[in-house]
């Protein structure tokens, strides 16, 4: 199916070009983008289809913008691939995650360096050895945020997404039948990796192939090492480093173009 009307609307997304700012926020929960868009200087409603809800507004006299994904890596495919489609081409996932390593309470933050690739999603479109990592600058405007807004719980690490919420993060299935999935626990916690989600392998991986710059950042609702649960724990820590990001970023984009370089370096920028 074609993701186009002839009002170039896209299919799934319900928006055009000019719907959506060069900096999206890309949360998975549809009730998270009233927690995102109220920290901002203003806001209008895009669209709202399926699980795909949409604003626009300023964040700091900086054009921002936020859409919902929904659960999944195939939703994420959807929002990437239509969104960058109409003029995105920052996209910062605020997102929820269950830590795995036992050091790492409920309401930590986890600012994602890089993704392994269990999502299935991200095959389609490239052999699996091709890596799902999040853009550097992108990556250092999350952790610049943080500091700046003196938000100390955060940590910076590997995550691992997953297709399937129960089997494939080693949650007992509801006729508790044994599966493929059983051992990755242990083997993710010895390969240092901090959590699970569900979408960021998925962005990162379609981000590097298709020229797109993301990252994501994670509050930390669960613990399966220490049976902790605490759904909303960090939630607003994240939302508020996720719109600090977009606005260092356009700073930082501002100075390499009036400077005329393409990539960002320390001393490039003002001490």
């Amino acid at each position: 199916m074609h993701s186009r009307t002839t009002s170039d609307k896209q299919y799934h997304i319900a928006c055009r070009q000019g719907d959506l700012t060069e900096y999206l926020l890309v949360p998975g929960d549809p009730d998270r983008i009233p927690k995102i868009v109220k920290l901002w200087d203003s806001a209008k409603k895009v669209s709202s289809n399926r699980e795909f809800l949409s604003y626009k507004g300023i964040y700091k006299e900086v054009p921002i913008s936020a859409l919902s994904t929904g659960i999944g890596p195939a939703c994420m495919s959807i929002a990437v691939n239509e969104a960058s489609k109409i003029g995105v081409s920052t996209f910062i996932r605020i997102g929820s995650t269950g830590a795995i390593q036992k050091h790492i309470p409920c309401g930590d933050l986890i600012i994602s360096t890089a993704a392994v690739r269990l999502d299935f999603t991200s095959n389609c479109y490239i052999i699996p050895e091709y890596p799902a990592i999040a853009n550097y600058e992108v990556l250092l405007a999350l952790i610049e945020a943080a500091e700046s807004l003196g938000i100390r719980n955060y940590h910076v690490g590997i995550t691992a997404t997953t297709s399937d919420f129960y089997a494939g993060q080693s949650r007992r299935t509801a006729r508790n039948s044994s599966s493929q999935m059983e051992n990755i626990l242990p083997t993710l916690q010895k390969a240092r990796v901090l959590s699970f989600d569900m979408e960021t392998a998925t962005l990162y991986t379609l981000a590097g192939l298709f020229g797109l710059r993301s990252a994501a950042v994670f509050a930390v609702y669960a613990n399966p090492s220490t049976s902790e649960f605490e759904p909303g724990k960090g939630e607003r820590e994240a939302i508020r480093i996720a719109n600090e990001s977009v606005k260092i970023l356009s700073e930082w984009d501002a100075t390499k173009r009036n400077r005329k370089k393409h990539w960002l370096f320390p001393s490039l920028l003002p001490r």
